[in-house]
């Protein structure tokens, strides 16, 4: 027997569904990133061929490829749909409430856990101020009115050719309104606009096919050059940072996806592709395009996801704010500096600020860790190259925190608009549908 759900996928026993364990995008992933890390402990030469790293840069560059245009085109048809030019305020507003609300738990339950659990006492450290000096750098030059102002590109075509999602998202937000108030005279536009995204999801399926090499080649690299012995007796604030951002996730998201109606763990499973391909290559824009296009079938409106899920790249990055109040406290700790209240109430001010002005920029994490040290106590910023060495293995837990995050808000800002279709949301994650086809999603529509 076969039916039909609402989402115009066949519904057909799990036999006849079922794909060969091989063929599994998840598995294939994961398969890649074992061998990436035994590739890289066992010949650390071979991993750290310029080659090797070729393979997840390359993948990366992919995918960002088609960031850009997948973004304006979502964008300008949710906004495009829309009769009710107020809508777009709104949930541009819920969207912003959400993102820094929840950014201000995540740094708070950063700082709580580096107070009650100090792994940084006693590590009598040395830092080298010359590893970091291009970081503190760029975040002496980071103000908040060139973010601003940073949001208006030059040119259309610069915004398209840097791919700067923030300059995109803007232009994309103007050129909806505009078709908008064109009227019936836009539907053309509109419909060209809606297959031209089709098409480019069609470009994503193909590219996502190598997300294997992908993801093997920027773990057999990572391993290869820094080795598990880059750890160290850093370990503590790695495994520190690690239970925070699961704490985080499980509790604080859990709590709100349970208040929205749906069940974190199974939200996680959803993604799960996602998720590895983040945990592959560290960056969160690699899986950007395919969460979108998820969150769409998950049940969230067209013009919800467009809005949200390009914002929270800039506005909502819970991993990072973690990072910084985490590190913050490690490094003083490290350096014998005790920072007083006032000082640990800058941090969560100064944090919440910095994670933006940072976007975008090629080490972020490390740039707003600079601006962070040097408003709070210039005395800290040295003590950046403490944890230099063990940067890249958080950058994980960091991009894979801020797309949880990122997808949670959009299920949630759905929810608040009245958008959410639950019975979708609940067929896709009690997995009456198959979620990691891809390609079926694009010829359904």
């Amino acid at each position: 027997m076969s039916t039909m759900t609402d989402v115009g996928v066949p519904e057909t026993s799990h036999q006849a569904n079922a794909k060969p364990w091989y063929k599994v995008l998840y598995i294939q992933v994961l398969i890649a990133i074992a061998l990436g890390v035994l590739v890289g402990w066992l010949s650390p030469h071979l991993a750290t061929n310029p080659w090797i790293k070729a393979l997840g840069d390359g993948f990366v560059k992919l995918i960002k490829m088609v960031i850009a245009p997948i973004i304006f085109c979502t964008v300008v048809s949710g906004i495009a749909h829309i009769q009710d030019a107020r809508k777009v305020g709104r949930v541009g507003i819920k969207a912003l409430v959400y993102f820094e609300v929840v950014s201000s738990f995540a740094l708070i339950l950063g700082l709580v856990v580096g107070n009650l659990v100090p792994v940084g006492h006693g590590l009598a450290a040395k830092p080298d101020p010359g590893a970091v000096a291009k970081y503190v750098d760029q975040a002496g030059h980071m103000h908040a009115v060139d973010f601003f102002l940073n949001i208006i590109p030059e040119s259309v075509v610069g915004a398209f050719a840097k791919g700067d999602i923030l300059q995109v998202l803007l232009f994309a937000i103007l050129f909806g309104f505009a078709l908008m108030a064109l009227g019936e005279r836009g539907h053309r536009l509109r419909d060209v606009i809606d297959d031209t995204a089709h098409a480019v999801f069609g470009v994503i399926a193909i590219v996502m096919k190598a997300a294997p090499v992908g993801a093997f080649g920027a773990m057999a690299f990572t391993i290869g050059k820094y080795g598990p012995a880059a750890l160290g007796n850093l370990v503590g604030l790695v495994a520190l940072f690690y239970t925070t951002a699961a704490l985080f996730v499980f509790v604080v998201l859990g709590l709100i996806a349970k208040f929205v109606g749906f069940n974190i763990f199974r939200f996680l499973g959803y993604i799960k592709d996602e998720l590895l391909i983040v945990l592959g290559t560290s960056s969160s824009e690699s899986a950007l395009p395919q969460l979108m296009e998820k969150l769409e079938r998950l049940g969230c409106s067209k013009s919800v996801v467009g809005l949200v899920v390009p914002t929270g790249y800039s506005f909502n990055l819970d991993g990072t704010n973690i990072y910084m109040t985490l590190a913050t406290l490690f490094i003083a700790q490290a350096l014998g500096i005790e920072l007083s209240f006032t000082e640990q109430l800058t941090i969560l001010l100064v944090a919440m600020l910095t994670s933006k002005g940072a976007s975008g920029v090629t080490g972020a994490g490390f740039v707003t860790l600079a601006g962070t040290l040097a408003a709070v106590n210039p005395a800290l910023v040295p003590g950046m190259a403490i944890v230099f060495s063990i940067d890249k293995f958080m950058s994980e837990v960091r991009a894979l925190t801020n797309i949880t995050g990122n997808g949670v808000a959009t299920v949630f800002v759905s929810w608040w608009e009245g958008e959410l279709d639950h019975d979708r949301l609940h067929a896709n994650l009690n997995k009456t549908v198959d979620p990691s086809d891809v390609e079926t999603a694009i010829t359904t529509g």
